[in-house]
């Protein structure tokens, strides 16, 4: 028996790792997203009195489904539509008096077709992005809803309505044709997409990062992977999550202050995920399917590689991007096309890019825009229009750290210009 803090240390990594296959299992048996939750949560209750008694049972997911399982039968049997529910609640039984939980552990893993359900174009993104947090990931309504900066009522809500429309929807638990797999698979990865960003660089609120949502995103794509090993896109949303994410803790100083990729100490970026990243990235590529994020992990590999922001590779940072944008033309890609030409070639022809954009409605309010020609405007020698540009920038800015650090740098543009 292992001792109390390990003990309930390994049953909270079980639930969480196995709650995604778990409840995934479930879901294709059940036939009822809420249900299964429901009878999964009750589950979870019981083994966490029950193992802290006993120990931890040889196949903990077998367990937990098995009494999933049971407390669905007796949900059922207390439903008021009993009789209509009965081939239900026998096939339910069935499966329950025929498998071990040594059997049911080894059931096949259907959480990739939960993630496209929870994925499907009925749903709009929020919800998509939150479905897939609780149901792939584990993660509770509160800490769903502070990643959104909703009230966890209005969180729980909204996670049932999607449920609801599912359920009336008819969505099946089910993978998409090969017709539609393709475009249905881009709604996936981008939404482990956002989730990484919103980890990685908080859209608002006190911290620069979240790192448990960096972390999940991460994991939820190697699940991804395990599960479409064939998928280079896929593959590619994971070397690019993992080159990042390298550099976590050399974001910030020890005073929690935001450090741009140019003043970064490099001996602080995780040397194991970007060998894993770049290891990965390299066998992907062979297979000449280049998407959107493998393109954007070439981008972070360069970075990687230099030993400092002077070594790096400015102009094959450029024809990435100029390759990018031709598969994915967007202000975005644009903008860091421009801050690499600053580098690669001048500041002029870096403004010249960035001026095309003005004007246009997608960027009018995008706080990257802004700093960006702050800061080509700066090194240009335009420090007027530089102050300009980073005011307007600081004004669009809800992450407090992002912001302190924009007003410490006006304030030095500020200095300089008396």
């Amino acid at each position: 028996m292992l001792p109390p803090l390990r003990l309930e240390q390994a049953i909270t990594h079980t639930v969480r790792e196995e709650w995604g296959r778990i409840l995934a299992s479930l879901v294709k048996t059940i036939g009822d997203l809420q249900l299964a939750e429901d009878v999964l949560q009750d589950a979870v209750e019981i083994a966490l009195s029950d193992w802290k008694k006993n120990g931890l049972p040889k196949s903990p997911a077998g367990w937990l489904i098995q009494t999933a399982r049971r407390k669905a039968i007796d949900r059922l049997r207390r439903d008021r539509n009993f009789a209509a529910l009965q081939p239900q609640i026998s096939y339910l039984l069935d499966l329950q008096n025929n498998s071990s939980p040594d059997e049911i552990a080894l059931l096949p893993d259907k959480r990739l077709e939960l993630i496209f359900t929870c994925c499907h174009p009925a749903l709009d993104q929020k919800t998509r992005i939150a479905l897939t947090l609780r149901t792939l990931g584990g993660l509770t309504t509160e800490e769903i809803a502070r990643t959104f900066l909703d009230k966890p009522e209005a969180m729980a809500q909204r996670l049932v309505r999607a449920k609801k429309k599912i359920a009336l929807a008819g969505i099946p638990y089910e993978l998409p044709d090969s017709a539609s797999m393709q475009s249905r698979l881009a709604a996936v990865l981008a939404v482990l997409y956002f989730i990484f960003n919103e980890g990685y660089t908080a859209t608002s609120g006190t911290m620069l990062a979240r790192d448990d949502l960096a972390s999940e995103a991460i994991r939820l794509a190697r699940i991804m992977l395990q599960l479409m090993p064939d998928q280079a896109e896929v593959a590619g949303l994971l070397c690019l999550m993992l080159l990042h994410d390298s550099r976590r803790f050399a974001r910030q100083n020890s005073d929690g202050e935001m450090v741009p990729l140019e003043f970064q100490n490099r001996n602080q970026w995780d040397k194991h995920k970007i060998e894993e990243g770049r290891v990965l990235l390299q066998i992907t590529l062979r297979r000449q399917q280049i998407g959107v994020y493998q393109l954007q992990a070439c981008v972070s590999a360069l970075h990687s590689e230099a030993s400092s922001w002077e070594d790096t590779d400015w102009k094959q940072i450029c024809s990435l991007y100029e390759l990018l944008y031709a598969v994915q033309p967007s202000p975005v890609v644009r903008i860091n096309q421009a801050i690499a030409i600053s580098y690669s070639e001048s500041t002029e022809s870096a403004l010249e890019v960035l001026k095309t954009l003005e004007g246009e409605a997608s960027v009018a309010d995008y706080q990257p825009y802004f700093a960006a020609r702050a800061d080509v405007c700066f090194r240009a020698g335009d420090t007027r229009a530089a102050i300009v540009h980073l005011k307007r920038a600081i004004e669009l800015s809800e992450n407090q750290r992002e912001k302190q650090f924009l007003q410490k740098k006006l304030h030095t543009m500020e200095r300089g210009s008396v």
